[in-house]
C-alpha cells in the first residue's frame, strides 16, 4: 500500500463521525498496523510520495505554496512566520519526517488509495495526527481552517462510511491532535477505497501537517499481566531458573473468540507459540537460557478469522529480559614489596565491591592498599554488578614480598685527607652505592672509599624479590695540615722585620722555632730582630691526628750596605750583573746609574732587577759610571763610582 493510500485511510478514520468529533477511536485492543505511515526519518528534505496518490505536487524546499506539499523533519519561518515552527515530528523525534501541505485554491480530492485483503465483519481503526500550522494571529486572525472529509468506499464506489473533521481551528502554539474512527467491514467485503477530500478553499490558510497514519484491527480489550508482578516488564539475570505465568483478561466483544500466545526475541518478528491457545501461558526459563529480551503477547480474533493476521488484535507485550552477567577482568600490581602500594583493578561492570584479607573492604573499579605489609598478602575478591543488577564474583591473589634490611658496620667515621677506608654492608643480594665518586666499585657490598672531601654514601640493598632498603655512611674527611713560612727576609743589623707565613688544615695549631729574637712564636705574622743570619721554622700540627707540616724561611742580616764598585758583563757567568743585595732591607729604595755626561742609563726600585751594563739594549763601554742610591730612610744617599771591566 502506498504512503498516500495509507494517509487517506487514516484521514477517513479521523473523520468517520458525521458529528465532527475529534475522534471515535478504538476503546479496546488494536492489532498490528496494516498501514503504518511515519514518513520515515533523516535529514531534510524527505522523499516524495508514490506517484498517482495525490494531485498535489512535491517540492523539496520548506514552505510549499498552494497546491504543493513537502516531507520535512522541521519547518521554520514560513510566509513571514505566519506558520508555526515545527522542530520535530508527532513523536518528538527531531529527525522524524512529517508531511507538510499547502492546500489548493479550489476544494479537491486530497488523497486516494486502496486497501485489500481485509476480513469481512471485522472492526478496524483508522487514526492519524494532524496540526493546523497556521498561527491563530495570521491572516488578521481570519485564516481559513482545514476541513476534511474522509470516505471508505467499496470497490464498486458505494460509500461504506464517512467522517468529517469540521474546521480544524488554529492554535496559539502548534498542537498535534489525533483524529480517527473505527468501522466494521461488511460481510464479504475484503477490499476498500480510501478517499480524502479538502472542503476548504485555498488562500490565506488551509495549511496542515500530517504524521503517523495507522490502520489496524480493533477488538475487545485484552489486559495482559505477569502473575505476581505489578509491571509488564521484569529482568532476570542469566544462570537463574524461574517460571513465569502470563495471563490476559478479555472483555466482551467477540462472539466466539480464539486465542494465541505469541513470542518475540530481541524485538524480532512475532511468532505463534504452539499449543498456547488459552488466556493463560506458563513459560519456564532454565539455568542456561541465553541472555536476550523475551516478549510475549496474546492475540485474539473471531474463531473463523484467527488464521489471518489482518484480523487479530493483540495485548500489550509482556517482557522478560534475561540479562547477561558481567564479563569481568581482575588484576593487580602484585607482587609488591613491603611499604609500597598494592593496586587492585577490575572491569566489566558499573559497581564494584571488594573484600579480602585483614578485613579489607572497598568500592570502585580501582582500589589500593597503601603501606602494604606481609599481613596484606592473600586473596582479594570483587563482586561486579552491571547496569541490569547482575553480578559476578572474581578474585586475585596478591603477594607481598619482604624488604631486605640494609646494615653497615658503622654509620659515620673520620679519616685524614688522602687516606682510604673499606665500607662494609650486608642484607641483600645486590648492592649499589650512591654517589660512586671515590669508590673502588659502586656495585659490591664492601668497596674501598678514597673520597677527596666529606661525603655521605648511601647503599641500596636489593634482595631476591627486587625489594630494597637503604643505609648510610658519613665519611668526614679531615684536611691535612700545610705550612708556608713565607719569603726570605733581608735586614740591616739591628732592624726588625715581620714574617709573612700561612697555615691551612682543619683543627690545626702552629708555632715557630727557634724561640729567639721573635716576639710571638704562635703568630703567623711575628716580628723578628736577629743579630745575624737566622733560619725560622714554621711547624703546623693537625689536632685530628692527620700529621704535621713544616716550612723554613731565612732572615739575612747585613752589617751595612755594601756596594760593589765593578763588574764584568762579558757573559762568562761571573760578575755579569751589578746589584746590591743589602738593599732588600730598604723596601722603598731606588738606584740610578749615570754616564760621565750625566745621562741616566739605569734605574730600578727592585732589588731583584740588576744592571746588565746595557742602555737601550746596547752594551756600554769599559769605564767609570756614577751610581746614586736613595735608601729613603732619613734622607740617606749613597753615591760612588762603578767600573765596567772586561
Amino acid at each position: 500500500m502506498t504512503l498516500f493510500n495509507r494517509i487517506v485511510l487514516i484521514l477517513l478514520a479521523l473523520f468517520v463521525s458525521s458529528g465532527g468529533l475529534y475522534a471515535q477511536l478504538c476503546q479496546g485492543s488494536l492489532g498490528d498496523p496494516l498501514v503504518n505511515i511515519t514518513f520515515g526519518a533523516g535529514s531534510n528534505p524527505g522523499p516524495s510520495l508514490a506517484a498517482a496518490t495525490t494531485a498535489y505536487q512535491y517540492v523539496s524546499n520548506d514552505c510549499p505554496n498552494d497546491g504543493f506539499y513537502t516531507v520535512r523533519s522541521n519547518t521554520t519561518s514560513c510566509f513571514a512566520s505566519s506558520w508555526h515552527n515545527l522542530t520535530a515530528d508527532h513523536t518528538g523525534d527531531p529527525n522524524g519526517y512529517f508531511m507538510l501541505v499547502n492546500a489548493s485554491i479550489q476544494p479537491s480530492a486530497f488523497y486516494l488509495d486502496t486497501v485489500k485483503g481485509l476480513c469481512g465483519g471485522t472492526t478496524y481503526e483508522f487514526a492519524a495526527w494532524i496540526v493546523n500550522v497556521l498561527r491563530s494571529s495570521a491572516c488578521s486572525s481570519s485564516g481559513i481552517p482545514p476541513n476534511l472529509t474522509f470516505t471508505i468506499e467499496g470497490t464498486d464506489g458505494a460509500v461504506l462510511q464517512s467522517y468529517n473533521t469540521n474546521n480544524i481551528p488554529s492554535q496559539p502554539s502548534p498542537s498535534w491532535q489525533q483524529f480517527g474512527f473505527f468501522f466494521a467491514t461488511p460481510v464479504g467485503v475484503s477490499d476498500i477505497v480510501l478517499r480524502i477530500f479538502n472542503n476548504s478553499q485555498g488562500g490565506c490558510g488551509n495549511d496542515l501537517a500530517l504524521d503517523d497514519i495507522t490502520f489496524r484491527p480493533c477488538g475487545p480489550l485484552l489486559t495482559s499481566s505477569i502473575v505476581g508482578y505489578n509491571l509488564p516488564s521484569i529482568t532476570q539475570c542469566e544462570g537463574t531458573a524461574q517460571s513465569f505465568v502470563f495471563n490476559c483478561a478479555v472483555s466482551a466483544g467477540f462472539t466466539n473468540p480464539s486465542f494465541q500466545w505469541q513470542q518475540s526475541l530481541n524485538g524480532e518478528t512475532w511468532t505463534d507459540i504452539p499449543g498456547a491457545t488459552t488466556t493463560t501461558f506458563n513459560q519456564n526459563f532454565s539455568f542456561n537460557t541465553s541472555p536476550g529480551i523475551y516478549s510475549y503477547r496474546l492475540s485474539a480474533a473471531e474463531a473463523g478469522n484467527m488464521g489471518a493476521t489482518k484480523c487479530r488484535v493483540v495485548s500489550r507485550a509482556l517482557t522478560v529480559t534475561i540479562a547477561a552477567n558481567p564479563v569481568t577482568t581482575i588484576s593487580s600490581n602484585s607482587p609488591v614489596c613491603e611499604k609500597n602500594t598494592l593496586s587492585l583493578t577490575a572491569t566489566g561492570g558499573d559497581l564494584y565491591q571488594w573484600s579480602g584479607v585483614n578485613g579489607f573492604s572497598a568500592s570502585g573499579a580501582a582500589v589500593s592498599v597503601t603501606n602494604a605489609q606481609s599481613m596484606h598478602a592473600g586473596k582479594y575478591y570483587v563482586v561486579v554488578t552491571n547496569a541490569a543488577g547482575c553480578t559476578h564474583l572474581d578474585s586475585v591473589t596478591a603477594t607481598i614480598n619482604v624488604n631486605p634490611v640494609a646494615a653497615t658496620t658503622f654509620s659515620a667515621i673520620t679519616i685524614c685527607e688522602g687516606d682510604n677506608i673499606q665500607l662494609v654492608s650486608s642484607g641483600g643480594n645486590t648492592y649499589e652505592w650512591i654517589p660512586a665518586t671515590g669508590l673502588s666499585s659502586s656495585v659490591i657490598a664492601n668497596p674501598v672509599a678514597l673520597p677527596a672531601d666529606t661525603v655521605n654514601y648511601s647503599v641500596v640493598v636489593t634482595n631476591q624479590f627486587g625489594c630494597t632498603d637503604t643505609a648510610e655512611i658519613l665519611i668526614n674527611v679531615i684536611e691535612r695540615p700545610s705550612a708556608n713560612a713565607g719569603p726570605d727576609k733581608m735586614i740591616i743589623k739591628g732592624n726588625p722585620v715581620q714574617l709573612l707565613a700561612n697555615a691551612s688544615g682543619q683543627n690545626i695549631s702552629y708555632a715557630w722555632s727557634p724561640n729567639i729574637y721573635i716576639d710571638n712564636i704562635l703568630s703567623l705574622r711575628p716580628v723578628v730582630t736577629p743579630p745575624h743570619d737566622t733560619s725560622y721554622i714554621l711547624t703546623v700540627i693537625s689536632n685530628e691526628g692527620c700529621g704535621t707540616a713544616a716550612d723554613t724561611m731565612h732572615v739575612y742580616v747585613y752589617k751595612d750596605v755594601y756596594v760593589p764598585t765593578a763588574f764584568s758583563p762579558n757573559g762568562d757567568g761571573l760578575n755579569d750583573t751589578w746589584f746590591v743585595p743589602a738593599l732588600s732591607a730598604y723596601p722603598e729604595f731606588s738606584v740610578s746609574v749615570y754616564n760621565r755626561y750625566g745621562e741616566l742609563l739605569f734605574q730600578t726600585k727592585d732589588v731583584n732587577k740588576p744592571w746588565d751594563g746595557r742602555y737601550k739594549g746596547i752594551a756600554q763601554a769599559i769605564g767609570a759610571y756614577v751610581y746614586v742610591i736613595d735608601l729613603k730612610q732619613g734622607g740617606s744617599l749613597l753615591k760612588g763610582t762603578l767600573m765596567i771591566v772586561k
